[in-house]
């Protein structure tokens, strides 16, 4: 056994020179790579009673991923979602493997060969408009967290940004004078994105005076606000409306659900799919379709205009119609 067959080494490459140097992928799906290789060498390591330094890459057989994806849908009760998640992690590391070691390539084949469990489509959660303006309406803006949070709301609503997006937001990012903001998406992929003038109100007073490098979004210790903080913050007003919005007991509020309802809204205001597409930063308008699937509004409105009017008279029987009775007799 050598450096080429060891498990460790090989890891170390994928996850610093592949996932990072060579396919510099967005800071998330490094820690996702990362918590999927943590989860699978114990489970390896236990099931081949040998030490981690020991492991070869072989020893992590297609027998043993599916052994490990099964345990975790049953002992961690993960979701199908993040089963794939985690599969396909580790097939981008047997991919990797296998490009560069021959000697790899038939067992990267199959690794690689295991499918993802399909998954029916959930539906996507936002919030109705009274239910959104309520939250927005939420932060007690009497104090300076009050403020800070309303205007991170009045962002994520504005913007449709995601928690990530939201939180890595610099002061230079902004352009108060035009209006808009310049949002770092999903592989570094920028989108400039309006603003309404109540946010830029909001934002201009939350950055007067602080410099052009710091975060927009800060915490209560004054430290930049993390996607946990922001899930947190959403979560923590949302409770505020349980008593008089019921029906958001049954929906799971998060940032996420606020750009799902920015993508609904500007769908019912009627503004078209690709923009859309853009104003969210989608790669492909097939992402963006789903708000079209899901809104179940503007399907009513869509029925409504083929409903059968219901004031029409039904046909007389032919017994009824004198003219014709006429004409038979006359036969």
């Amino acid at each position: 056994m050598n450096d080429h067959t060891l498990l460790g080494p090989w890891i170390r490459r994928f996850l610093l020179e592949h996932v990072v140097a060579e396919r510099n992928l967005a800071r998330n799906t490094q820690h996702s790579y990362r918590d999927a290789v943590s989860l699978v060498i114990p489970f390896v390591v236990k099931a081949r009673k040998k030490p981690v330094d020991r492991l070869d890459v072989i020893d992590v057989s297609a027998d043993i991923v599916r052994l490990f994806l099964a345990d975790i849908e049953t002992s961690r009760h993960c979701s199908i979602a993040t089963r794939n998640q985690r599969l396909a992690a580790i097939r981008a590391f047997a991919s990797f493997v296998g490009e560069h070691s021959p000697i790899h390539i038939e067992w990267s084949g199959q690794v690689r060969s295991i499918p993802f469990k399909k998954t029916g489509k959930a539906v996507v959660p936002y919030l109705d408009k009274p239910e959104m303006d309520a939250l927005l309406a939420a932060p007690d803006c009497r104090t300076a967290q009050g403020r800070r949070e309303h205007a991170l709301l009045l962002f994520l609503y504005n913007s449709g940004a995601r928690a990530t997006e939201a939180a890595q937001l610099k002061i230079a990012d902004l352009d108060i004078r035009a209006a808009c903001v310049r949002i770092s998406g999903k592989g570094g992929k920028q989108r400039l994105c309006p603003l309404w003038p109540a946010t830029v109100a909001k934002i201009a007073k939350l950055t007067a005076a602080r410099a052009a490098t710091e975060h927009v979004f800060l915490n209560r210790t004054g430290q930049p606000i993390t996607r946990f903080g922001i899930h947190t913050m959403v979560e923590r007003n949302t409770l505020k409306l349980s008593a008089k919005f019921p029906a958001l007991a049954t929906k799971r509020v998060s940032p996420h659900s606020i750009r799902h309802s920015t993508a609904t809204h500007l769908l019912r205001a009627g503004v078209d799919i690709n923009t859309i597409r853009g104003w969210l930063g989608h790669v492909s308008l097939d992402t963006t379709n789903i708000y079209a699937e899901i809104d179940l509004e503007m399907k009513a409105k869509a029925l409504a205009k083929c409903e059968l009017a219901t004031d029409i008279k039904p046909a007389k029987r032919w017994r009824e119609q004198p003219n014709l009775m006429d004409f038979l007799r006359a036969l």
